[in-house]
């Protein structure tokens, strides 16, 4: 099981969206980059939006970023589009046999390092911002376009 698509969906249009931002972000147009249907990018966006990182107005097309690019981090777009339950990245199974050493004490072994994982991966995810994504993005394409031309 992963963490769900969610999460590199909502990266990919707050990413589009500033790289695109001198003209109109619409649910068809990021659908297309995304390659999946205007509705779930109507869903992800409507999460996004509900967090503060992006603004819509009724009846006008598009979708522009709330904030700047600098200030949000993938820990933002990751609790804004529900990956995961607060503090569950990880699931402990459920009625292990307690007549079992390991099952009568699995999840009390397990369940703090799973803790301290979380903790490790969201610190990471507070460390990048979408301004690096986007510079990593524009950086890469340029390589790709000298590439193609030489």
């Amino acid at each position: 099981m992963s963490i769900s698509s969610r999460f590199a969906v909502g990266i990919h249009i707050l990413a589009l969206i500033e790289i695109n931002k001198d003209k109109v972000s619409t649910s068809e147009f990021l659908a297309e980059s995304v390659n999946t249907n205007p509705a779930l990018i109507r869903k992800i966006t409507g999460m996004l939006r509900n967090a503060g990182l992006v603004k819509t107005r009724p009846g006008i097309a598009g979708v522009e970023l709330a904030k700047n690019v600098f200030d949000v981090t993938l820990l933002d777009v990751y609790k804004a589009v529900n990956v995961v339950q607060e503090n569950e990245l990880f699931s402990i199974h459920e009625n292990p046999n307690p007549n079992c050493p390991v099952g009568r004490n699995i999840q009390d072994s397990i369940v703090q390092q799973f803790s301290i994982a979380q903790t490790a991966l969201e610190k990471v995810l507070e460390n990048v911002t979408i301004e690096d994504i986007v510079k990593d993005i524009i950086e890469r394409e340029n390589l790709n376009t000298s590439r193609l031309s030489n």
